[in-house]
């Protein structure tokens, strides 16, 4: 008999079944970190690809920064 997953990624149902066993606070923090850390690789992986697309430099960065994008009164 199959289960229907609505709703839930892969991922979700994975983190479902890891949450299903009882772990110590320590162990959850370690947990919360790895996942944090994976995820943050990604997007440092996907933000240094566009920056090669983009043939990008530390001036653009630098520029980015001093940017002013705010409206000045939206009303």
């Amino acid at each position: 008999m199959s289960t229907q997953h609505i709703g839930l990624s892969n991922l979700q149902r994975e983190l479902l079944k890891l949450y299903a066993n009882d772990v110590s606070e320590s162990s959850l923090l370690e947990i919360k970190q790895i996942l944090a850390r994976y995820f943050a690789d990604k997007a440092t992986e996907a933000m240094d690809e566009v920056w090669e697309e983009k043939s990008l430099t530390e001036q653009d960065m630098f520029d980015w920064t001093n940017e002013h994008n705010r409206a000045e009164n939206r009303a």
